[in-house]
């Protein structure tokens, strides 16, 4: 990109600097910025690391309860979760690489979460991810693109988690027509730690000494918050050099050496190197303590020849974290790296100059104030315009005539109906022993704490159709789904991190839908007590124009205080009696249904009510404890119908189920807020009785068992419904190989 020729002005456009922030950076330093100052200063200020759109929606977040130990603002956000441990937990996008280069992006997505929860001090302990791809049915260029994405991304996912000896446990994969120029890639990782012994990304102490550890650098992944930070167009494919190249078998070692420093009292801080690499590591954790720094670049560990300062500071090569150490204990902290083969160099120390002031061969090639960098980035107010395609959004007629049996044949073989286990089976979810609930089991997905006896359920989701066509209730509703997945464990839902994926902030509808967006999440935390304790922001999901629908995407964590109460979402025993929970209304806003049979995502939005959905999860909760239920499962993409058809093929038992309903078709309402559960005869008047106290409406459908699953004027054989559900995905992933 340097270019002896190019003027200032043009070296800060190709680095998608605007001349108004030159003009900034100018000011800053009170002289013009050298090269490796403009790369310093478009990584750091890069929509990807700076959050300058987004920020002032975020502030509103709430992000406080007793039980929060660390909010917004570290690598990962922390929640107590009893007897003296803490759940720390994060989800991030990969989007933009894994677009390029669907194996690296997303093996490099889960090494990156991994490295912010372990940086904290948190042994990984569970994994999950939102994957969200154009339809992969058909023999269209998009679908064959998309199916080549799709098996890059689950190889990358399941390449790197496996080998880090890390449990996949659940997640989400959709289709929608609006991701074939941008496919999104989510990953979250949850660890735990003792609650007293989290540690924090900070360099502080006068003297202190800050070292580089883990693989060396390389010039992978140059540019890479940049590229992040743009939208795609047809030359996207020259941006692969951007794209990051992870190596799980030297993250491993880098996570038990860490997790073996961390049992010592060697140092002060530690930062992950991500996104802008040895830049955001170095000023982040500056700016959190007000220090300046100095670093000696030709002291970094290389692993090519020729690097400049540029390279050393922009490059994002993997597995390397930066650490504040105590001084006198640099030995100590090489002993421990060197033993698990790993690079370690001390190449600065902490100042009190509050500037960061980079060597080379000791001559000073950078001087830049700390704060401005780090803290300051500019925050912009970008226009915001309700988007002109909700004008009439919600006037449509669903007057076709389809019967229920037509519909529900359509609905079970839908590919976001249908079973992921092509996907999820090539990501080992057992490794650890302490999966209890894991992928295609339903709903939420659980592990248990050894050591407490207690269990950790979490569960991923948007529902991005119904964010498309009202982006304030949709981000709701996902938080409601997230959290109504988790309580059908038995889990009380705890707190949230998201990951919201939009289109270009630089389009004024899309600006409004993020604002909408990130209205309805404050709105459902605040209503439901589930606070937000971090995140991440993905913008310019784009490519020639075309974004990406709103994609708020929620990853919910809850707490059942015993491992040995957690509730399967299938059907358990022949007998049984299933019952509904909530009410049921004609609501076809967003759903699957309009789309199969009307080819639109319109409509109006269901209606979203805090207080039913709280009320439904105490109620599923508190029956749990009491062992009234023998399994529970949220209503949520196909309605009723779907909902029971997909709790009988998954627990191998047929239904006869028959539900009074104001217009046939409501089976497949999504309305929000309902749950099915599955009772015990003995217990079916103690649960009635908790509902009645409850005010919650309570409805017996009819009895599990026998080899057919019968809904209404809905019939079909069990077998057959088992066979689409479980062989469809597969059928169709695998048509081209």
């Amino acid at each position: 990109m340097q270019n002896k020729e190019m003027t200032l002005e043009e070296l800060a456009l190709a680095h998608s600097l605007t001349l108004e922030e030159l003009d900034n950076i100018k000011e800053i330093l009170g002289r013009e910025p050298n090269y490796v100052e403009i790369g310093i200063f478009s990584a750091m200020w890069s929509e990807h690391c700076s959050y300058k759109s987004s920020k002032k929606y975020l502030n509103g977040f709430p992000t406080k309860a007793p039980w929060v130990i660390q909010g917004p603002g570290e690598n990962a956000g922390v929640i107590d979760i009893g007897d003296g441990y803490a759940a720390v937990f994060k989800m991030e996008s990969h989007n933009h690489p894994s677009f390029i280069e669907p194996y690296q992006g997303a093996a490099t997505g889960v090494g990156g979460i991994m490295r912010d929860v372990f940086t904290m001090g948190a042994r990984p302990v569970a994994s999950m991810n939102l994957i969200q791809f154009a339809g992969i049915e058909g023999d269209s260029e998009t679908a064959q693109k998309h199916r080549f994405l799709l098996r890059g991304v689950v190889a990358g996912i399941g390449g790197y988690g496996n080998c880090m000896g890390v449990p996949t446990i659940g997640g989400q994969t959709n289709f929608e027509e609006c991701y074939a120029g941008n496919n999104l890639v989510n990953a979250f990782n949850l660890g735990i730690a003792k609650a007293d012994e989290i540690f924090y990304g900070k360099a502080e102490g006068i003297g202190n000494p800050v070292m580089y550890v883990g693989s060396k650098t390389g010039r992978d992944g140059l540019g890479g918050a940049v590229m992040s930070s743009a939208s795609f167009d047809e030359d996207s494919e020259s941006k692969r050099p951007t794209v990051q190249v992870g190596d799980p078998f030297t993250e491993k070692l880098l996570l038990e050496a860490c997790l073996e420093l961390f049992k010592e009292d060697l140092i002060i801080g530690i930062q992950d190197m991500g996104a802008a690499g040895l830049t955001s590591s170095s000023f982040e954790m500056a700016g959190r303590s007000g220090s300046g720094m100095i670093m000696h670049l030709d002291k970094v560990p290389a692993r090519e020849e020729g690097m400049t300062p540029y390279d050393f500071m922009l490059s994002e090569s993997q597995e390397r974290m930066l650490i504040c150490a105590k001084k006198g204990c640099e030995q100590a902290i090489i002993d421990i790296f060197e033993k698990w083969e790993l690079d370690v160099a001390v190449i600065g120390e902490v100042t009190d100059t509050g500037n960061m002031e980079l060597f080379w061969h000791g001559e000073k090639c950078a001087d830049i104030p700390v704060q401005p960098v780090s803290e300051e980035a500019p925050i912009l107010d970008r226009p915001v315009a309700k988007p002109e395609y909700l004008e009439g959004i919600e006037d449509i007629t669903l007057d076709k005539d389809i019967s229920n049996q037509e519909a529900f044949e359509a609905l079970i073989s839908d590919m976001e109906v249908v079973d992921k286990s092509w996907v999820y089976n090539q990501y080992d979810s057992m490794v650890q022993t302490n999966t209890v609930k894991g992928p295609g089991k339903l709903d939420g997905s659980v592990i248990r704490i050894k050591e407490t006896g207690k269990a950790l359920a979490m569960s991923a989701d948007c529902n991005t159709r119904q964010c498309y066509i009202n982006p304030e209730l949709g981000a709701a509703a996902a938080v409601m789904e997230s959290g109504r997945n988790v309580a059908m464990t038995g889990a009380v839902p705890k707190a949230i991190t998201d990951c919201l994926n939009f289109g270009n902030p630089q389009n004024p509808e899309v600006m409004w839908q993020f604002a909408q967006a990130c209205e309805g999440i404050k709105s459902a935390c605040k209503e439901l007590n589930t606070p937000v304790i971090g995140g991440n922001v993905s913008l310019y999901n784009e490519t020639n124009g075309v974004g990406v629908f709103p994609t708020p995407a929620i990853a919910m964590v809850g707490v059942n205080e015993d491992a040995n109460k957690v509730l399967p979402s299938a059907f358990k025993e022949d007998g049984n009696f299933v019952y509904l929970l909530g009410d049921t209304k004609s609501e076809f806003g967003a759903s699957l249904y309009m789309k199969k049979f009307y080819g639109k995502v319109a409509g109006t939005h269901p209606e979203v009510d805090f207080s039913k959905e709280l009320n439904l999860w105490n109620t599923v909760i508190e029956a749990n404890k009491q062992d009234l239920l023998e399994s529970a499962k949220d209503v949520n993409v196909g309605g009723l119908a779907i909902a029971l058809a997909k709790m009988a093929v998954v627990g191998n038992r047929g239904v006869d189920a028959k539900i009074d309903l104001e217009d046939e078709k409501d089976i497949f309402s999504e309305t929000l807020s309902r749950a099915l559960v599955e009772v015990d005869p003995e217990n079916c008047e103690s649960f009635e009785r908790l509902c009645a106290n409850r005010k919650i409406t309570c409805t017996k459908l009819g009895m599990i068992g026998g080899g057919k699953i019968s809904i209404n004027d809905v019939y079909f054989e069990l077998d057959a419904a088992k066979d689409i559900y479980f062989n469809k995905f597969r059928q169709v992933i695998e048509q081209d190989l």
